[in-house]
């Protein structure tokens, strides 16, 4: 079938900025843990030179993926999926995009709130302070937040583009 816009790499029915998201999220994750690790090791600098990069670096693709979305659209290329349903209320597809919405949305506002929030508060370089414990509840949440929209996304891409 011809699809609007770049067909992908991967060998299925997404997009190439589907499939460069969901390939992105396999490196983000483990990077994002890396960073996280580096903090137990006293490595501030590091830690927030990598989250901060991150942050910029997931703005962006979300950025082109957005554009790609509202320019070429995802449900033509997931009709052939046996969870599509073209009403929006119902199909396992639908479901599965609206969690992954949640998570990805308070994702991207949490990461947000994290990362402006330390360069506020905490000193140059990074160093613990008084503002630590706060910095640490919100990032851990901001954290397990990042995985869940990630393994929803892959759940989604899965269902919309490659089962059939």
């Amino acid at each position: 079938m011809d699809y609007p816009g770049l067909d992908g790499f991967l060998g299925n029915r997404a997009s190439l900025m589907l499939d460069i998201v969901f390939l992105a999220m396999f490196a983000v994750i483990p990077v994002m843990g890396w960073s996280i690790y580096q903090v137990r090791q006293k490595r501030y600098v590091l830690h927030m030179r990598v989250q901060v990069v991150l942050g910029v670096v997931l703005a962006a693709a979300v950025t082109l993926f957005e554009i790609d979305m509202r320019v070429n659209g995802w449900r033509q290329r997931a009709v052939e999926s046996p969870y599509y349903s073209d009403d929006l209320l119902s199909g396992l597809v639908n479901c599965s995009l609206c969690l992954h919405l949640v998570f990805a949305i308070s994702s991207f506002v949490l990461w947000v709130y994290v990362i402006v929030q330390a360069l506020r508060k905490l000193p140059r370089p990074p160093a613990p302070n008084e503002y630590g414990p706060q910095h640490r509840f919100w990032a851990k949440i901001a954290a397990v937040d990042m995985c869940l929209t990630a393994v929803t996304g892959w759940v989604f891409y899965y269902l919309a583009f490659v089962a059939g």
